[in-house]
């Protein structure tokens, strides 16, 4: 999302959102590959660019193609279920149970150029933990993070590039400062200000099928920044930000309400692929 909250999402992202909120993560049920460039030229995408998209979906070894004939179609691999199933767990208890702040977690890495794309791995899996950065190869969260990031750590085989610690802020430190400095929370607000804005309109809006699942995936698209952007402070460290409950209360409500008709419109567009018996 943009600061504007404008909705313009890479292919492959929107193609890994889709399949989230509307695929089979068991891996039995098919998606037909023509239904999924068909959901993404409804979101404005060119054919070409869509299968480009799927292509290297693929290749990530997110999505697992299965050919019947000449017809190919698309289960989602394990590999992609278990980041969806960690991705959940952040994104569905966002706002709703933030700790006491008594175990912060410090992680500093010099991870080599010749691995910079793990680098870059690790970069967007501490945003998502809630991590900020403070300064090169330093990152903070501001509870016990330690498993996960060990598994992250271990994942990417960076382990013995990285160093983790916990530990208690102490009160002799400038909070305020330390805090500036890894987020930004001012705008963070304003982002979720402009979510509630934004989907408080739509939900006034009727929707046939089509239109639901445009509008969840959008919702969930948007959402699912926040991860990226709140580090969710204790509140005897920092307040919430003031949007956040509205934002967090209207996330739900609409993914409940659009989920039948939006499901609906999936299976309707993609289920050519069939099911595994």
């Amino acid at each position: 999302m943009t600061e504007s909250g404008a909705f313009e999402p890479a292919p492959q992202d929107l193609i890994l959102s889709l399949m989230g909120a509307f695929g089979d993560r068991s891996g039995r049920t098919l998606v037909w590959s023509g239904g999924l460039v068909a959901l993404l030229t409804e979101f404005g995408f060119s054919e070409g660019a869509a299968r480009v998209a799927l292509s290297r979906v693929v290749r990530r070894e997110l999505l697992e193609p299965v050919r019947s004939g000449r017809m190919i179609s698309y289960r989602i691999t394990p590999r992609l279920a278990q980041l969806l199933a960690e991705g959940d767990e952040r994104i569905f208890q966002l706002g709703r149970r933030v700790p006491a702040g008594t175990e912060w977690t410090v992680l500093w890495h010099a991870i080599p150029d010749d691995r910079r794309t793990a680098r870059e791995r690790l970069v967007r899996r501490l945003r998502f933990l809630g991590f900020g950065q403070l300064q090169d190869g330093a990152w903070l969260a501001a509870r016990n993070r330690e498993h996960q990031v060990s598994t992250v750590l271990e994942e990417l085989d960076v382990a013995k590039f990285a160093g983790l610690m916990l530990g208690r802020p102490s009160q002799i430190l400038d909070a305020g400062a330390l805090i500036s400095r890894a987020w930004d929370l001012a705008g963070l607000d304003v982002r979720y200000r402009a979510f509630v804005t934004e989907f408080s309109a739509a939900r006034l809006a009727e929707q046939d099928d089509a239109g639901a699942l445009n509008l969840r995936t959008r919702l969930v698209h948007t959402y699912r920044e926040f991860p990226f952007l709140d580090p969710e402070l204790p509140t005897d460290i920092a307040p919430a930000p003031a949007a956040r409950a509205d934002a967090v209360r209207l996330f739900h409500e609409l993914y409940q309400l659009l989920a039948l008709p939006a499901q609906r419109h999936f299976d309707r567009v993609t289920s050519l692929g069939g099911e595994l018996s």
